[in-house]
């Protein structure tokens, strides 16, 4: 158990300005008591656990999420999958030249726009999609039976707000003068 702590501050809003960092309250805060550590806790255990049921599949578990966002029967705009998974679009780039390899996708240019890219999976990645589909669906049922579900719409409830606070950026003052 590590005793390292961290301090909390908040940005100041008396003025209107938030130009410089005002310590409203100090809190000694152990790492497992933050937010931020909690979350990010949570999510490797996930990944872990995705992790090795993708490898018996012989793909990972950024394939698997790639194969989830790409429609089996009319494919999927090259640039929309990114957006999707909240990527960079270089980070895709080389997902998808190893799901080319792996011989789970393939790529044509779109009927309606020539400029543009469609990816299709193959029969062998509407395959390996499936698997994805029934690990992420077994994980949500897994989860579901064993925690309420008036836990679970609170746990909703709260991650959306933290969204909100991190997508409002008020969390941090404007600019470089810190």
């Amino acid at each position: 158990m590590h005793n390292k702590f961290y301090y909390i501050c908040y940005p100041s809003i008396s003025d209107g300005r938030e130009s410089f960092l005002q310590f409203l309250s100090i809190y000694k805060m152990k790492r497992e008591e933050t937010i931020d550590h909690n979350i990010k806790t949570a999510w490797h255990a996930i990944a872990r656990m995705y992790n090795q049921q993708a490898a018996k599949q012989d793909i990972t578990t950024s394939i698997g999420f790639v194969l989830l966002n790409i429609s089996s029967r009319e494919g999927t705009p090259a640039t929309k999958i990114a957006p999707l998974m909240g990527l960079e679009s270089r980070s895709l780039t080389r997902v998808l030249k190893n799901m080319e390899e792996k011989g789970l996708i393939y790529r044509e240019p779109d009927r309606n726009d020539k400029r543009s890219v469609r990816i299709y999976l193959t029969e062998k990645g509407k395959k390996k999609k499936e698997v994805s589909r029934q690990t992420v669906l077994r994980f949500n049922e897994v989860i579901r039976h064993k925690i309420p579900e008036e836990k679970l719409q609170v746990f909703f409830e709260v991650i959306n707000d933290v969204n909100e606070i991190i997508e409002t950026n008020n969390i941090y003052p404007k600019g470089n003068n810190n």
